[in-house]
């Protein structure tokens, strides 16, 4: 007998199963770009986002932490000492809109196929991920001492990702 992947539980199709999957890691770029902050605040937001994202295993969501495990066998466990890479898009207003507008595809996939709690635990989740990145690392100061927590246009990133997601 041959044994069905995981999504298939939830009734997703392979190329949904990828939307849902694809997005939370695109989250943490997107927040990442949404402020240009050198290499080494980079990579603290790097490690706050997998975090996060490692995180959802735990969750009391079946469906977040399906997205969550999936993930992390793809990328790696932070828990074992695995990063991500640096990625510095070429035009990170780009990758943000188009972040933006899978969010709103994986919303209103999720609101048709799932109960409300499962849906909104994984919007509530992606908006969880942009909220750590953005804070992980000061933007602006000198040597790292001052500079503001969280940047205008990252503060602009999550707001609208959690306004696209209705979270």
């Amino acid at each position: 007998m041959i044994e069905q992947p995981a999504y298939t539980g939830f009734g997703f199709s392979d190329e949904e199963w990828g939307l849902l999957v694809g997005l939370p890691q695109s989250v943490l770029t997107a927040a990442s770009a949404a402020e240009s902050d050198g290499a080494r605040r980079t990579r603290a937001e790097n490690a706050a986002g997998l975090e996060t994202i490692a995180a959802g295993r735990e969750s009391a969501s079946p469906l977040v932490a399906a997205v969550a495990g999936e993930i992390v066998s793809r990328v790696g466990d932070p828990e074992a000492g695995e990063e991500l890479p640096v990625i510095a898009p070429a035009d990170p207003q780009a990758l943000i809109d188009d972040v933006l507008a899978r969010a709103g595809q994986a919303a209103a996939l999720l609101a048709g196929r799932v109960d409300e709690g499962q849906a909104g635990a994984y919007r509530h989740w992606l908006v969880e991920i942009a909220d750590q990145v953005v804070g992980a690392a000061s933007t602006g100061g000198i040597l790292g001492i001052g500079g503001d927590v969280v940047s205008d246009s990252e503060r602009r990133f999550r707001d609208r990702l959690s306004q696209v997601l209705d979270d």
